[in-house]
């Protein structure tokens, strides 16, 4: 960043917000975190972990972005099923540093409560069991919530959540005749991962590709989507609240 630019960061910063005052915001922003590696590389490094070591430490700053503009839930997507079919080396790279983000948000600096979610039975047992106990920590926290997404698939949530709905109605004795009724898009919502919360009402994604990847699936279905070229560790306090100015210029329609 030049000079001028920190210099009149501070005053754009300002500008967003008192552009955003009384404006609609979303209770629920899931963001993918995307171009960790690619950022790695077009900054000179040849070793890719100094990226996903950037993105990580970006998490906190947005976790505090989000309390500071009253937002009620985020969900980070920082590692799909198909990502655990990257190189061993990378993938516990992943693991560990995946681990320390947790760890670290589940501390007395942050004031969030951590959701696992997706397939941490994908994982070694030692990291699972790790990341379960740093987010077990948080229960009791108030402030907003976090939705972390490791070992995540929108297509495995969504056939995860209809098996759940079948056992549970065969196990209270409903008949096969009766089952076929009960699968709604009510019942599939109560089963899905983040069921007792609302759906994203605006998903970002940034390094430049645009599409879902799989991402909340069934959630996302009239969420705002906002791309941008930005690598995930070079997202800016500004990229949030322009994601968010845009987001209140919007006429949602869910559908209609």
């Amino acid at each position: 960043m030049t000079v001028l630019a920190k210099i009149l960061y501070p005053f754009y910063e300002a500008r967003l917000k008192r552009d955003l005052r009384g404006k609609k915001r979303p209770q629920h922003i899931a963001v993918m975190a995307d171009g960790n590696r690619r950022w790695a590389r077009e900054a000179g490094y040849t070793d890719v972990s100094h990226g996903h070591r950037a993105g990580a430490a970006k998490i906190g700053e947005l976790v505090r972005w989000s309390a500071e503009m009253d937002i009620d839930v985020i969900t980070i997507y920082l590692l799909s099923t198909e990502n655990l079919q990257r190189t061993t080396e990378e993938v516990e790279l992943l693991f560990d540093i995946i681990s320390d983000v947790v760890k670290d948000l589940a501390a007395e600096d942050y004031s969030c409560r951590i959701k696992l979610v997706g397939h941490l039975e994908l994982l070694p047992d030692a990291v699972a069991e790790g990341m379960q106990r740093s987010a077990a920590a948080t229960s009791d926290k108030g402030g907003l919530s976090v939705n972390i997404a490791v070992g995540y698939g929108g297509r495995q949530e969504i056939v995860d959540a209809v098996q759940t709905l079948i056992r549970d109605e065969v196990e209270a004795g409903t008949t096969a005749q009766q089952l076929a009724d009960k699968v709604t898009a009510g019942a599939i919502g109560d089963n899905l991962y983040t069921s007792g919360q609302p759906d994203p009402d605006l998903v970002i994604r940034t390094s430049g590709e645009q599409r879902l990847s799989g991402f909340l699936l069934w959630q996302a279905a009239y969420s705002e989507i906002w791309f941008t070229d930005t690598y995930w560790p070079a997202f800016r306090k500004i990229d949030f609240l322009r994601a968010l100015r845009d987001y209140s210029q919007r006429s949602r329609r869910f559908g209609k």
